[in-house]
């Protein structure tokens, strides 16, 4: 196998192992409506073997950013299949990252609703509201009795997707949001069923993946996962509790045959990282790290070396949108420009040039 050979991911065929990453991009507007311009910019892309698309809230109160898509209305959900059938249209194949954002937002952002988190601990730090910037909430703990209320909106959701058009959804459980603050012991102090052991902090991440793989197919449901990447205050220092922890979250989920296992690690020959390979026993989707932009040349050795099944990448991809046929014939790059990664419309976005062959 190589990085332009196929690959299987639950109930998709994949006709090579570049994946785009999800990407916050703040296009879809205050009510969260995927655009035209959306459906442009990701149908540019269709010939990555599979797209994931930038992260989606669940629900207002899980809202993390200005301009972010939702998949809640049904007027988002028609925006989508927009997006969808474009992406199709051009050969393409698409899944929906479904998010809550728990602690990492704020009244400004969300509506005015609460916002929950695993333990009453707040992110030190400020946000970007539609106000300007805020500091970060005391968010409310969820209790026992409210957790399957947030199950259900990953599955609706996730529903939503199917009805969207999506061909399946990665499950947000990594980069500090929700699902990820249950896993940590520095966000998650919880002294129920929930909190505690390794065991004990995987297992609400373990029921909700349960219950979309359940409502959708675990053939079509995979999840992201960032071990130690100890950001926005969710910080796995442990090594030994980190082991645990994600042993056990796989312990609980691989059985299903889930459709792949994204990992988000600053080391892909991490012996972390490829035990936890070897435990999930399915595809396993490498991204070399947050913020650091993966080359050419490191995507060759992470096929070449048998790391993973597929490299996950980012602003590569933003700026070339033909990042395939780029990379198997070593073609020159465009550059991304930071500028616009968060702007709101055609530049940086949409205007990006395929390559093209000198007269």
């Amino acid at each position: 196998m190589n990085l332009f050979s196929p690959l299987t991911v639950g109930c998709l065929e994949l006709p090579n192992r570049l994946i785009m990453a999800p990407l916050t991009r703040t296009r879809s507007g205050r009510h969260g409506v995927p655009t035209a311009l959306m459906a442009e910019h990701y149908s540019q892309r269709a010939s990555m073997g599979l797209i994931v698309s930038e992260g989606t809230y669940t629900s207002y109160e899980g809202q993390g950013f200005t301009w972010q898509p939702g998949l809640v209305t049904e007027e988002q959900i028609a925006g989508w299949k927009n997006v969808t059938d474009a992406v199709h249209a051009a050969g393409g194949r698409i899944v929906a990252q479904v998010m809550h954002a728990g602690r990492v937002t704020h009244q400004g952002l969300n509506g005015g609703r609460r916002v929950v988190a695993p333990s009453a601990i707040a992110i030190d730090g400020l946000t970007h509201t539609y106000e300007g910037k805020q500091a970060y909430p005391v968010p409310h703990a969820l209790t026992t009795a409210e957790l399957p209320d947030i199950i259900d909106e990953f599955v609706a959701a996730s529903r939503a997707a199917i009805t969207a058009g999506f061909d399946g959804v990665e499950l947000h459980s990594a980069n500090g949001y929700l699902l990820h603050e249950f896993l940590s012991p520095d966000s998650n102090q919880r002294t129920d069923g929930y909190g505690g052991s390794p065991e004990n902090r995987a297992r609400f991440v373990i029921e909700a993946y349960r219950a979309v793989a359940d409502a959708i197919g675990a053939d079509r449901t995979g999840i992201r996962i960032s071990p130690e990447n100890n950001i926005q205050g969710v910080l796995e220092t442990n090594p030994a509790d980190v082991l645990a922890t994600y042993t056990a979250l796989l312990a609980g989920i691989a059985p299903l045959k889930p459709a792949f296992l994204s990992i988000l690690h600053r080391d892909p020959s991490d012996i972390l990282v490829q035990e936890l390979r070897s435990q999930f026993g399915g595809p396993v989707l490498l991204n070399s790290g947050f913020g650091v932009i993966t080359t050419r040349e490191e995507a060759l050795s992470i096929m070449e070396d048998n790391l993973g099944d597929g490299v996950v990448v980012g602003r590569p991809v933003i700026a070339n949108p033909d990042l395939v046929r780029r990379w198997e014939e070593d073609l020159p790059l465009n550059t991304p420009d930071p500028s616009t990664f968060y702007s709101h419309g055609a530049a940086g976005y949409t205007d990006y040039a395929e390559y093209a062959e000198a007269s």
